[in-house]
Order: C-alpha cells, then sequence, then structure tokens
C-alpha cells in the first residue's frame, strides 16, 4: 500500500485531536458532556421544569469519575467547556432552579459514549446524542426523528406535517435570504404524519427568514441552533 492511501484513512485533522481548554479530566466524558448539554439546551430552547438524564455504557460505568454528569448539567445550564463553575456545579444557584435526576444503563446498541436528555416542562422533549472524542459530539435523535447535529453550523431544526413542497417553500425561503445550505438531513414517522427537517446553513439566517418560515402551515417547531464556540 502507498504511503498517500495509508494518510487517507485518518479523517482527523490536529485540531480535532488536540483536546479542548475545559474544566475537567476527560475530553469526551467532560468537555464533549458540556457540549452535548449546551446543544440539546439550544434545541429545547426554554426553561425546563426537570431534566432526566439517561447515561449509557461507558457514559454510565466511569461518567461519575470523570465528570460527565456535571458536564451534562452544566450545558443544560449554559455554562462553556472552560467554566470552573462546572466542578461543583450542583451547588450553584442555577443548579437549584430546575429539577434533575440521572439513570445509568446499558445498552450495546448505543455508542459507548451516549446519553438521553429527557426534558420536561411547557414542551416535553427527548433528545439523544454521543460524545465521539476530542470533545466532538452528534445530536443523533429528536424524539423519534433522526437528526445529524453536530454543532458546527448554524442549523434550522424543523418539525411539521408531512404534506407535499415543504422542502421545496422552505429552501427557497432560505435561497431568497442569501444564505448557503451546507446540507439538508429529513425524516419523517409516515407519510402524511409528523416530519422533522435539519439544515445547516454557511451562513446566518435573518429574523425576517425565519419568521417566515415560522408562518408555513403545520410547522409545530421551528428552532434556530446557532453553531458552538469552539
Amino acid at each position: 500500500m502507498g504511503l498517500s492511501k495509508g494518510i487517507k484513512m485518518y479523517h482527523s485533522s490536529i485540531i480535532d485531536i488536540i483536546s479542548p481548554i475545559m474544566a475537567g479530566p476527560s475530553s469526551s466524558h467532560t468537555a464533549g458532556a458540556v457540549r452535548l448539554g449546551l446543544l440539546a439546551k439550544n434545541v429545547y430552547n426554554a426553561k425546563p421544569d426537570k431534566v432526566i438524564f439517561k447515561l449509557y455504557n461507558s457514559y454510565a460505568l466511569t461518567g461519575k469519575g470523570h465528570g460527565t454528569d456535571k458536564g451534562l448539567l452544566a450545558g443544560i445550564l449554559g455554562f462553556s467547556v472552560s467554566d470552573e463553575r462546572i466542578k461543583n456545579v450542583f451547588d450553584t444557584p442555577q443548579a437549584k432552579e430546575i429539577e434533575y435526576e440521572y439513570e445509568y444503563l446499558q445498552d450495546f446498541n448505543r455508542h459507548p459514549n451516549s446519553v438521553d436528555f429527557i426534558f420536561k416542562g411547557g414542551l416535553n422533549l427527548e433528545i439523544s446524542g454521543d460524545s465521539v472524542g476530542a470533545g466532538e459530539i452528534l445530536i443523533t435523535k429528536i424524539n423519534n426523528f433522526s437528526v445529524n447535529l453536530d454543532g458546527k453550523y448554524n442549523t434550522l431544526l424543523l418539525v411539521y406535517e408531512d404534506v407535499p413542497g415543504v422542502i421545496s417553500m422552505v429552501t427557497h425561503i432560505i435561497q431568497e435570504d442569501n444564505v448557503n445550505i451546507a446540507s439538508l438531513h429529513c425524516d419523517r414517522s409516515g407519510k402524511g404524519k409528523d416530519a422533522s427537517m435539519c439544515i445547516c446553513v454557511d451562513g446566518e439566517l435573518s429574523k425576517q427568514c425565519i419568521k417566515a418560515v415560522s408562518e408555513l402551515k403545520d410547522m409545530y417547531i421551528v428552532r434556530y441552533i446557532k453553531k458552538l464556540g469552539t
């Protein structure tokens, strides 16, 4: 095998490999947990009454020692990865304003560092995600819909009734805003039932663009999720 072919097997850049600046011992278990919490918080976009954290596999087995439980809660509260309050997050005033609990599970169909966020409040929402290494994360499911959110792009998340023409109408509105679509991921529970759309964009969507999308018929959830900082 030639040298060039061998190099192609490695997809991470040097930036991906270097761990982020963080308050904790592990990039996957601590920094990744904070970033998962932050992204889940941005998806929910409201103050919950209660959050249930379901930790799986490696997260469940070694998460406490690596601060995963603290990191997940810190992210939900909006703390950054480098925030020194993470170490004592359970004692912070912000943590005392919401109810939360942890469950520790084994499911080898799930990623080793996997978590479900179950939000209770004005809106009940379940968000699933993985910490994939070096602080990198991926939200894989929102309720029963498959999504692909890594926090690297500004993203428009929609849940709506599955009727013909919705994708065309939404992408046309974004085009009129002169913003390029980086990726588009759709899922649905069945023909004519609920559907989801996840649109990652290169730029910044205007308030007018988001308002126009939200005013389309049979839109249940419209979220504009800003990309996470490094």
